[in-house]
């Protein structure tokens, strides 16, 4: 037939989302085009740890094993240390994270472009067509949507039955389709860096705190490797900038509320240190005709509480289910479902991480008696550690209240 689309799916970004859905819907017999502008993936500090309600969901949609086999490596305890808090008490009131989510043994780290190589080679092995070096991805929304590329300096035009946007926050494919984003005031700086030489931290342990003017958070990958972040307010956004930005980073984490923090301090960087700022943002309906979000495209929550990754594969899962569903694709309706679950989704974790960001990402006198109280009453009432729960159990599987 002369309007037979070349593609079921042209997937715009071949990072996690993109290369997670390319690989589901390739291995389910789906003709998949995923193009991606990067020839490299590269530590861009990007989300390393994955909450253990998106482990389950890498488990439905049979990725985990394959996470598993490229290092992934999973962490069983969280400490809450901080200068509130006694550093012997936070250990003894370590959480076990094994027993979060059935099946699950707590969070999963991995570094980012592993998992991006990975799931770009899985595609490619289920029979997607992967293209790298792609520039100025022009799309056409609509009942036979389409994508224009160019590539080595040719023009190049894919008719698919659905486009679906993975191509990160400032995604071309959602300006284009005219879906809006909605976007908060920024709450906080976030920095990250990659470090080795950590072998002295326990592996099986993360810890997230304040101390001072900082908070802090360490997530161990295994064989000494560790994501470092930093949190720190809006009037100090040249504090790790400059050639020794990422000594400043280290010597951040010589930390009395932490016992054995030297190990991450005296650790050696093994990738850039970056800050952002640090806010939620989404859309309302992440969709239109022909066109699909998933991922950052989508809208992002706040990185405070990491759960960027879980939202990603949670966003493939109930797309690739709708998609795979029924043959008779795309019909904007189909998306509903996904734009109402996503939107209450991010609503919940918006207040998670507003919260914590008020609790963790404020300094000074008044802000540490206020996480003085907040630990009190945790201890006194352990509803309070809901949100922090919301995080690893997913943010479906508490009360709405």
């Amino acid at each position: 037939m002369a309007d037979k689309p070349d593609f079921d799916a042209v997937i715009v970004g071949g990072g996690i989302g993109g290369g997670a859905l390319a690989t589901v819907l390739a291995r389910a017999g789906r003709s998949v085009l995923m193009l991606e502008k990067s020839l490299e993936y590269r530590d861009r500090v990007r989300g390393e740890w994955l909450a253990p309600w998106g482990v389950a969901e890498t488990k439905r949609l049979g990725l985990y094993g394959d996470l598993l086999a490229i290092g992934g490596h999973h962490v069983a305890r969280h400490i809450s240390y901080g200068d509130t808090i006694d550093p012997g008490m936070a250990q003894q009131n370590a959480l076990d994270m094994t027993v979060l989510v059935p099946g699950v043994a707590g969070p999963l780290c991995l570094g980012h472009p592993a998992m991006c190589d990975m799931l770009s080679a899985a595609a490619t092995a289920a029979g997607a067509t992967v293209v790298r070096g792609v520039d100025d991805a022009a799309i056409t929304p609509g009942a036979s949507p389409s994508v224009t590329y160019t590539m080595d300096g040719a023009q190049h035009t894919a008719r698919a039955r659905v486009i679906v946007g993975a191509d990160g926050r400032g995604s071309s494919v959602r300006r284009q389709a005219g879906i809006a984003m909605h976007q908060d005031a920024q709450h906080h700086f976030f920095a990250g860096m990659l470090v080795e030489g950590a072998e002295g931290w326990p592996e099986d342990t993360q810890a997230i705190g304040s101390e001072g003017d900082a908070h802090f958070l360490c997530f161990p990958q295994g064989g000494g490797r560790a994501r470092l972040y930093l949190g720190y307010a809006t009037d100090q956004a040249q504090r790790l900038s400059g050639a020794g930005g990422r000594q400043a980073f280290l010597d951040a984490f010589r930390l009395k509320t932490v016992p054995g923090s030297e190990h991450l301090a005296n650790a050696r960087p093994a990738g850039p240190c970056n800050s952002y700022p640090n806010q939620d943002a989404w859309t309302d309906e992440p969709f239109v005709e022909g066109v699909v979000l998933i991922g950052d495209a989508a809208g992002y929550n706040d990185p405070i509480i990491g759960q960027g990754l879980s939202i990603t594969y949670r966003d493939v899962r109930i797309v690739s289910d709708i998609l795979l569903a029924s043959d008779d694709w795309p019909a904007t309706a189909q998306f509903a479902p996904y734009a109402e679950e996503r939107a209450e989704r991010m609503r919940r974790l918006r207040f998670s991480a507003a919260l914590q960001s008020r609790l963790e990402n404020e300094f000074g006198a008044e802000a540490q008696e206020r996480r003085r109280r907040a630990h009190a009453r945790q201890q006194q009432n352990p509803l309070f550690m809901v949100p922090l729960l919301a995080t690893m159990m997913g943010p479906d599987n508490l009360p709405a209240a």
